[in-house]
């Protein structure tokens, strides 16, 4: 995952010139300890060899988890973000290679759609879902002169196989807020894809429950795990669950928006993921917590034209664009907007980083230190627990 990836003045025109970059996004080179390159180490990594590849050699590979064409949530905004590298890039249709629906608990479903991909003379490989980790290590041994990036997971070997992901946490933590001032029950829903193994899912929960907590001491968030990335009858039945004990606010680290369109059938309100769910629920949720990949695909891809690839991780936040929230429902209760704004201007001066100093767990454990933040190889890989708000939905 990635820290400052700048490059330079003509890939700056480039996000400028172009619709899907709007947001400024800047790029980052991101080393930390434990399963990350070690950009810092003076060692070149880069397995650019000057000479890039003719755009019109260019061809692009994407294995998606579900569908896109179902218009909403995870598989839905990384292909937003395919799209929007293709017309910054002026990529041809014929230049994207899109492998739909597979499995990434199947390795060898995974392994056969990047295989197929290679075959497809494929010169650079973006694998979205976490399951896909091992099998992309894999294949980017096999194959070291084709290009090969993982979206979330820890693993890259700092040459032909990278890693990217970003700050979701700092926009779960403002979404948190708008969930703590707009409950009524005090009781606020959290559909979870996985359990507290997965850091990447409880670091989400625990922002968001930190947020709450700033604005409401006696909020409660309940989480209930479907233990899959997707799985709709496994989060239509957690939805369904949570909302029969009372939950007034539906938040979720889920693919499909069961949470958010059986949260207004039953009258609560919602909280979407991804993507802006507004048109699936527009009489009910508040906010989504939003991802813009454009921008990261558009670098990835420029890097092989241009011959400058480092094979550096990404790993960007608020501040590059990558992460937001969409603008609050006009039905929030007065003085939701002005919390966010405060809380935001913090995270972006860098004055407050979400996992700041001594953190009270629910079992009474206390994590991090006075005066200090949590650095990102915890966040990304040990966050094991849960803020002293959540509980658990067996």
């Amino acid at each position: 995952m990635g820290k400052k990836w700048l490059r330079g003045i003509a890939l700056c025109l480039v996000l400028i010139m172009f619709t899907g970059c709007g947001t400024g996004t800047q790029f980052d080179d991101y080393a930390v300890n434990e399963g990350y390159v070690d950009t810092d180490s003076g060692k070149n990594n880069s397995t650019g060899n000057g000479k890039g590849i003719a755009k019109e050699d260019i061809k692009v590979g994407v294995l998606h988890l579900t569908d896109p064409a179902e218009g909403s949530g995870y598989t839905y905004t990384h292909d937003l973000g395919i799209q929007g590298m293709q017309k910054n890039l002026r990529l041809s249709n014929d230049q994207i290679v899109r492998k739909i629906n597979v499995d990434d608990t199947d390795e060898a479903a995974t392994r056969k759609a990047i295989q197929e991909c290679v075959d497809a003379g494929c010169n650079i490989i973006f694998t979205t879902s976490w399951g896909y980790m091992d099998v992309t290590a894999e294949m980017a041994e096999k194959y070291p002169d084709i290009y090969f990036c993982h979206g979330t997971g820890y693993k890259s070997n700092g040459k032909n196989f990278t890693n990217y992901f970003g700050r979701i946490y700092q926009a779960r933590y403002l979404s948190g807020i708008v969930a703590g001032l707009n409950t009524k029950t005090n009781k606020i829903g959290y559909v979870a894809a996985q359990d507290s193994t997965n850091a990447e899912v409880t670091g989400g929960i625990d922002a968001f429950a930190m947020g709450v907590a700033s604005v409401n001491s006696n909020a409660v968030v309940y989480v209930k795990v479907t233990n899959s990335w997707y799985d709709p009858q496994a989060e239509a039945a957690a939805s369904k669950e949570l909302l029969g004990m009372g939950c007034d606010v539906m938040a979720q680290h889920c693919d499909t928006a069961f949470p958010q369109t059986m949260a207004q059938e039953a009258g609560a309100y919602g909280i979407g993921y991804n993507s802006d769910m507004r048109k699936e629920t527009p009489d009910s949720c508040l906010c989504s917590v939003i991802w813009d990949w454009s921008a990261y695909y558009t670098s990835a891809v420029q890097s092989i034209i241009d011959g400058t690839w480092k094979g550096d991780n990404y790993y960007g936040g608020m501040q590059e664009g990558l992460v937001a929230i969409t603008d609050l429902a006009d039905f929030c209760v007065d003085g939701t907007q002005k919390k966010v704004d405060e809380a935001k201007a913090k995270i972006l001066s860098g004055s407050f980083n979400v996992f700041d100093g001594e953190i009270q767990t629910n079992t009474g454990e206390i994590i991090g230190k006075a005066g200090q933040t949590l650095d990102d190889a915890t966040i990304t890989g040990k966050i094991n627990w849960y803020y002293k708000n959540v509980q658990l939905v067996k």
